[in-house]
């Protein structure tokens, strides 16, 4: 069997003028990702205690969702924490609404969609991003809860992502819950009936999530789960949340 496979790499390009066209923009673009990165470390790091709240852009005002989660938003500012969303309309909007009329900060990290995302007007700190994945890391770094309010595919995916670092412990061990128990107990069945009686995760893993139909007991259960420990990383978590 032969091992003589052609594998393209950048230096073999005999064209000098698309090699160094290619070397720069690639460049550039790694530049860019990382002045993301330094920015949300520069303006973020010292936001603490901070709770990340996802949920859809398509809810409106008036909606249950919507004022569900500038109730919880600003009763999480009152208690001390600041919070953070994606910056943009509905549920982000709700979040950063509620945050800005309470005691703490404000936080949207703004992305930038083909169909362009305009922020919303509630944000005492405002970032943008042109990176998900950037984003990504610091919707998880700088939190110490996730909140899921309902949602489509981008709240599912900051949910399992958020899920996968505190299962595989690569991210320290942090609240999540989940708002309206009607809305998650079909995802939550099929976990249960599929995932766990299937030995893909464990029955154990479901209990990293947290429900809640009202936003007091969101709060609660936040102030429940560091009561006996604090909300400062220890120094191995802090190691953990370098490597995100």
């Amino acid at each position: 069997m032969s091992s003589s496979k052609q594998v393209p790499q950048l230096r073999a390009i005999t064209d000098q003028d698309r090699s160094t066209s290619l070397k720069a923009r690639e460049s550039w673009h790694i530049l860019g990702i990382i002045s993301e990165f330094i920015e949300a470390t520069e303006r973020l790091a010292e936001v603490r205690p901070a709770v990340s709240i996802f949920g859809s852009a398509r809810v409106r005002p008036g909606h249950r969702w919507y004022e569900f989660t500038v109730d919880l938003a600003r009763q999480l500012s009152d208690a001390g924490f600041a919070v953070i969303s994606g910056g943009g309309p509905g549920i982000m909007e709700a979040a950063n609404r509620g945050a800005f009329e309470g005691r703490s900060a404000s936080i949207g990290l703004n992305i930038q969609l083909p169909h362009e995302q305009l922020g919303n007007a509630y944000q005492d700190i405002s970032l943008g991003f042109r990176h998900f994945f950037a984003r990504k890391v610091a919707f998880a770094k700088y939190a110490t809860a996730f909140v899921a309010v309902p949602g489509g595919f981008g709240t599912l995916d900051e949910l399992l992502e958020v899920l996968t670092l505190i299962q595989t412990r690569m991210g320290r061990r942090i609240p999540v819950i989940l708002v309206d128990s009607r809305f998650w107990k079909g995802l939550l069945d099929w976990m249960r009936e599929q995932q766990v009686a299937n030995g893909l995760i464990s029955a154990e893993d479901l209990d990293l999530i947290q429900v809640v139909d009202q936003p007091a007991e969101a709060v609660e259960a936040i102030f429940d789960f560091y009561q006996s420990r604090g909300f400062v990383p220890t120094a191995d978590e802090s190691d953990k949340l370098l490597y995100l």
